[in-house]
C-alpha cells in the first residue's frame, strides 16, 4: 500500500468516527425530546466540541496529505470530498444540538395532547448519515444512490409530522408555541438528511 493510501485510510477512519459520534448525537437529541431526558440533551451539547475538534483534525490531516503527497486527479477529488464531508458532519452535529436545546425548552412546558412519532424520521436520518459515510469509504455508488432515494422517505415522514401538528394547532390554538417547536425539530431532522 502506498503512503497516500495509508494516510487516506486514517482519514477515512477519522471521518467514520466523526460520523458515528454525529449519529449518536442525532439519536440522543431525539430521545431527549421523546423521553424528556435532560441527560441525553446535555450529552449532545457536550459532544459538540468533540465533533468540532474532529473537523479540525480532518482539516489538519488533509492539509498534511496535500503538502506531503501533492495528490492529483482521483486522489485530489477524494481529499476534497473528505473536507466537504467533515463540514457536513459538523453542521449535522450543530443541528442535533439545536434539537437538544429545543428539547430542553419543551421540557419546561406542558406536553401537547397528541403523541408525535419522531422515531421513523430519526431512524431514517441516522441511517442516511452512516450509509453516506459507508458509501464514501467503500467508494460504492450503489449505496450512495440508496441514500439519495431515502431523502424522499425523510421528506414524507417530515410532512406527516408537520401535517399532524398543523391539524393540532387548528383544533387547539393554545398548543401553537409548543407545536411550532416540534415542527422546527422535524425540519432540523430533514436538514440533517439533506446534508447526508
Amino acid at each position: 500500500m502506498r503512503p497516500f493510501e495509508e494516510d487516506f485510510q486514517s482519514l477515512n477512519n477519522t471521518l467514520q468516527e466523526m460520523g458515528a459520534l454525529v449519529a449518536h448525537s442525532i439519536q440522543r437529541s431525539v430521545r431527549s425530546l421523546v423521553e424528556k431526558n435532560e441527560d441525553y440533551a446535555h450529552q449532545v451539547i457536550r459532544d459538540e466540541s468533540r465533533v468540532d475538534q474532529m473537523e479540525i483534525k480532518v482539516d489538519d490531516m488533509v492539509t498534511s496529505l496535500i503538502v506531503r503527497e501533492q495528490p492529483v486527479a482521483r486522489d485530489m477529488r477524494l481529499i476534497v470530498s473528505a473536507i466537504k464531508i467533515s463540514t457536513d458532519l459538523e453542521r449535522m452535529g450543530d443541528l442535533a444540538v439545536h434539537i437538544a436545546e429545543r428539547s430542553l425548552s419543551l421540557m419546561t412546558q406542558g406536553p401537547i395532547p397528541e403523541a408525535i412519532n419522531f422515531g421513523d424520521l430519526a431512524n431514517l436520518v441516522e441511517s442516511m448519515v452512516l450509509g453516506s459515510l459507508d458509501a464514501f469509504v467503500k467508494r460504492d455508488a450503489q449505496i450512495a444512490r440508496g441514500i439519495l432515494e431515502s431523502d424522499d422517505a425523510v421528506d414524507k415522514a417530515r410532512n406527516r409530522i408537520q401535517q399532524q401538528l398543523i391539524e393540532l394547532m387548528q383544533k387547539e390554538p393554545a398548543t401553537i408555541p409548543r407545536a411550532l417547536d416540534y415542527v422546527i425539530v422535524a425540519r432540523k431532522l430533514e436538514r440533517i438528511g439533506d446534508h447526508a
